[in-house]
């Protein structure tokens, strides 16, 4: 473990998982277990799920969070504040880009051409990552239990992640045995401070906005404001509610756009809930283009500098929970049904990959997910079996080979006919 990484790789580090961050949180968390604990050995395995297993248990996106945790524990706050904004800002500025060419032009099928071979490429990484993650969190029968128990739970039956992990750590805490030695409980000077600086910068642009009459995008931030409170269980777990909102109730998108933002989301680098982002360029579209800027970053800042304020306030606090005998058994059990939250989101987007039709089957409360098999899209299996060559096969690195295939499926994906993709 290396405590105190050189400067140089740690910025080159952050920056790469920040431009390899495709696919949603389960692909991002296998992108940062790869970079942090595989290759660069600078966390234990044990402290990564733990670390995981707390951003779960935080409202908002939990990829993001937990890149601004591995921040924090190997730079401090600093570390923490550049991980973060390396995790967001690449994302941030192609969704800007790619929400100011829908507003002006509409579909865009080359940026679904071209990211086709990034999410094909994904799935194969997810895969990996959730094999490895699985080996190390799922050690004893009762974790193997609660992964597949959280997997049917969530996946079957739309149960609410929160309950999935309330659930998960009381199992964890009434059957813990370990009795490790505590650790002292950190000191809590810095909470007071950290609140107060952080709640301030969250509220000070919502304050210039009503100071300054700007109704419109008072109401793009207080909305978004509160996503970032009610965000519990990830992206995936607020998608519906806030479609609903901003479609139904505030008529701020159609819903054609709303499922042509949430298209793009998918495809950028960076935490799903980026397409906020887009939900409030659109949003703010009836103020002119610099209008649909400026709700594109006031919806940033309500949504992500939340994040930086429930890490730089919890995350002293990891370390001493995990010490704690009861509370280190109740996070290891959470971390197994993560690992069965993870392997259902994996599985949703390997889905909507590979098949461009899936079809929602009920049974009473049972709840199947599953393909249309005449909608399967031979293209895109063709390009997760060339990411899986470069690969595992010639042993290429993971950003070569995403350009790569990104590039065949930019190339394929418009010359072929649409007969053959």
């Amino acid at each position: 473990m290396t405590p105190q990484p050189p400067l140089s790789d740690f910025l080159k580090s952050f920056a790469r998982i920040g431009l390899l961050s495709f696919g949603g949180p389960a692909a991002q968390i296998a992108v940062m277990h790869r970079e942090i604990v595989e290759d660069r050995r600078w966390m234990e395995e044990d402290g990564f799920l733990s670390a995981l297993s707390f951003c779960m248990m935080l409202p908002g996106p939990e990829a993001m969070q937990l890149a601004t945790y591995c921040g924090w524990r190997l730079k401090g706050v600093s570390g923490g504040i550049v991980a973060g904004l390396f995790f967001v800002l690449p994302g941030a500025l192609v969704m800007l880009a790619l929400a100011a060419l829908y507003a002006a032009y509409g579909h865009l099928p080359a940026s679904e051409a071209l990211f086709l071979g990034v999410k094909a490429t994904v799935v194969i990484v997810v895969l990996q990552a959730l094999v490895r993650l699985s080996r190390k969190a799922l050690g004893t029968p009762l974790r193997k239990v609660l992964a597949l128990a959280a997997f049917v739970l969530i996946a079957g039956f739309a149960v609410p992640f929160p309950l999935i992990v309330l659930g998960a750590g009381l199992v964890g805490a009434l059957t813990t045995r370990s009795m490790p030695k505590p650790l002292p409980t950190p000191k809590t000077t810095h909470l007071p401070r950290t609140l107060a600086t952080w709640g301030a910068l969250w509220a000070a642009p919502l304050a210039l906005l009503w100071a300054t009459g700007q109704e419109r995008l008072l109401a793009i931030g207080l909305f978004f404001s509160k996503l970032a409170v009610v965000t519990f269980g990830g992206a995936y777990a607020v998608l519906a509610y806030m479609s609903q909102e901003v479609v139904t109730a505030k008529a701020w998108l159609a819903p054609e756009a709303m499922l042509d933002g949430l298209g793009l989301a998918e495809t950028t680098p960076g935490p799903l809930i980026l397409v906020t982002e887009f939900v409030g360029y659109m949003a703010a579209t009836p103020l002119g283009i610099l209008g649909g800027v400026a709700g594109a970053l006031v919806t940033l800042w309500v949504t992500f500098i939340p994040c930086f304020l429930w890490i730089f306030a919890g995350a002293p606090y990891i370390d001493w929970m995990a010490s704690r005998p009861r509370i280190d058994t109740a996070l290891k059990a959470v971390t197994a049904a993560v690992v069965g939250v993870i392997a259902s989101l994996s599985w949703w987007f390997a889905l909507h990959v590979f098949f461009t039709g899936v079809n929602e089957t009920r049974l009473d409360a049972l709840r199947l997910t599953l393909p249309d098999p005449a909608t399967f899209e031979p293209l895109a299996a063709v390009l997760a079996g060339l990411a899986a060559l470069l690969l595992f096969g010639l042993k290429r690195s993971l950003m070569l080979t995403i350009a790569l295939v990104a590039l065949a499926g930019l190339g394929l994906g418009l010359g072929l006919p649409a007969s053959v993709r």
